[in-house]
């Protein structure tokens, strides 16, 4: 890839329907009537780590009483993030703080797409949401120590806090750690 060429991971995608049944699309039309509806002040987004989290005890006990809204789609990447929250999901909602963790499924790119891709997402979120303070969730290790994966994820995390450690309303915590 060189300077010319777009960033896949920074570039809004609709996630393809590998299995036919229009699943991905259903849960973003689902988020844009729920963003119609509700009135969050907390609204997570993200990949399956962000859609299971509805699923725990401790999501009735701190975070239904924020009127909280989870918009986490299995097997998002950060360009099917961004393409979502391009295309309706945060039009009318005016959450306080929107929880963002994307970035683990992004195969075959490299941490400076990966970054570049959460990046793109933040702006978006700035855009649309410009008096929510965004906390952005650093990507968990993958497997044993050494290798790829784990590497890559501890660089992208690197080059996102470098990143976001000078934007107004923007946080960073790397949870890596109590992995």
């Amino acid at each position: 890839m060189n300077a010319e060429d777009p960033n896949p991971a920074a570039t809004p995608t609709p996630c393809e329907d590998i299995q036919g049944d229009g699943r991905w699309m259903s849960l973003h039309q689902r988020f844009v009537s729920d963003s119609k509806d509700k009135e969050p002040e907390v609204l997570f987004v993200g990949d399956s780590l962000i859609q299971l989290m509805h699923q725990f005890g401790i999501w009735r006990q701190l975070f239904s009483p924020l009127h909280a809204l989870n918009f986490g789609v299995g097997g998002d990447a950060t360009q099917h993030v961004l393409w979502r929250l391009s295309n309706g999901e945060l039009d009318n909602i005016s959450p306080k703080v929107v929880v963002l963790w994307v970035g683990t499924n992004n195969h075959g790119h490299n941490p400076e797409q990966i970054c570049n891709g959460i990046l793109a997402i933040i702006q978006v979120i700035k855009n649309k949401l410009p008096n929510a303070q965004t906390l952005v969730l650093g990507l968990l290790p993958r497997g044993k120590m050494p290798n790829p994966l784990r590497e890559r994820n501890a660089k992208v995390n690197q080059l996102v806090q470098e990143a976001v450690s000078s934007l107004p309303h923007q946080h960073c915590f790397d949870v890596s750690s109590y992995a």
